[in-house]
């Protein structure tokens, strides 16, 4: 068979799938740290984004430095909107954070000069700090993150936020009000509340007496303590009151309040809570209808889901077969991709089907194959009309 024709079925089918990546900052470096980690002055790491909607094959990339000293060949898939971490020598430099690929070399502390390269050798996206780092500290071991496609800043808590959402955005003192009557309050940095901390479980109607057995769940997904002091949790139906939080959370660990310590009185036919940051924004809220006896309401990735596997101070359980009739009727806020990040860690969801999700609804390892496959029967074809008309013009 004719191997140009065959080249040009194989590039018909597969190629919308490997390449879809083509245009600059399609992918892009959104997060470096160039300092290490508080453990380990060589536990450097690196994150990609993809800003698209769709998957991307990143096999044939290469990221690398301008020296050279650094250079990784990529592979595997970058998911829609997603991050792609990448960990110098072992999966321990962004801790308890899973890497996508393992690399070898290192950044240097006085600046560099990152490339990153499309399978096709296109500049995808650079990051030019050859002089020296524009953001991140080495004494703090705070990151230097991503604000736009020119802009950076550091990281606010140390450690960064590896796989997730970057710090907010913080206004440059050069750029407040710097006419105002009172400057030093006008040039103040805005304080920025980190993300990831939700509403995790709650028991509203529990088998014992709800005036000491009603009680509610905080989780912090991130991958550092946070400080909740100013934080609140606010009752939203019925009668409504409030409870100061005025702690402190640890990396990945929960906090349980009961009632007698809230003074938060859920209501059995129905109720919500809103978690407040200390400047009244609610950074995440729930609402359930009904509360079944006996059962906790577990935030799962998707939904919130009744349950009979109680787990105050524990990961979510959420066997296959329960019941989801009770599913709270209206909406449940998530603020950010920090909190179905962090959910996926929290809920041990138990239902078949669930290990593999797919990428927008289809599976691009299943377009994968059905391409392949396509393309050999395609290929067979045309082989075997060759074979015949060769055959008929032989005879």
């Amino acid at each position: 068979m004719n191997k140009k024709l065959l080249i040009i079925f194989v590039l018909f089918f597969i190629l919308p799938i490997k390449c879809l990546a083509s245009s600059q900052f399609d992918v892009f470096i959104n997060e470096i740290a160039w300092m290490g980690t508080q453990n380990s002055a060589n536990d450097e790491w690196l994150e990609l984004k993809n800003n698209t909607a769709y998957a991307i094959n990143l096999s044939g990339w290469i990221l690398q430095s301008a020296d050279e000293k650094l250079k990784i060949n990529l592979s595997g898939i970058i998911l829609p909107n997603n991050f792609y971490l990448l960990e110098r020598t072992d999966d321990n430099s962004a801790p308890n954070i899973k890497a996508d690929q393992i690399y070898s070399g290192a950044l240097s502390n006085t600046g560099d000069d990152l490339w990153l390269y499309d399978a096709n050798n296109s500049l995808i996206d650079e990051a030019n700090f050859t002089e020296k780092w524009q953001d991140g500290d080495n004494a703090t071991k705070q990151t230097m993150e991503r604000t736009d496609k020119d802009n950076w800043q550091t990281s606010t808590a140390a450690g960064g936020t590896p796989k997730f959402d970057n710090s907010e955005i913080r206004i440059p003192k050069s750029e407040t009000n710097l006419n105002s009557q009172n400057s030093n309050i006008q040039n103040a940095t805005p304080v920025i509340y980190p993300r990831g901390v939700f509403i995790n479980e709650v028991m509203p109607n529990p088998e014992g007496a709800d005036e000491t057995e009603e009680w509610i769940e905080i989780y912090n997904s991130n991958n550092f303590d946070v400080d909740l002091s100013g934080w609140k949790i606010e009752d939203t139906t019925g009668t409504k009151s409030s409870f100061l939080i005025n702690r402190k959370i640890p990396l990945h660990e929960y906090l349980v309040f009961k009632r007698p310590e809230t003074k938060i009185l859920l209501n059995n036919e129905g109720d919500g809570l809103n978690l407040l940051t200390p400047d009244g924004k609610s950074e995440d809220s729930m609402f359930f209808t009904k509360a079944p006896l006996g059962q906790s309401y577990n935030k799962t990735i998707s939904n919130w889901q009744w349950s009979k596997d109680i787990t105050p101070g524990k990961a979510n359980i959420i066997l296959a077969g329960t019941n989801s009739n009770d599913l709270p009727k209206t909406e449940n806020s998530v603020k950010n991709n920090n909190i179905e990040a962090g959910v996926a860690n929290v809920s041990l969801s138990m239902q078949a089907g669930q290990n593999n999700p797919p990428v927008g609804g289809i599976n691009p390892w299943a377009l994968f194959f059905t391409a392949l496959a396509i393309t050999i029967v395609s290929a067979l074809a045309v082989l075997f009309i060759k074979l015949k008309l060769q055959k008929n013009v032989g005879t």
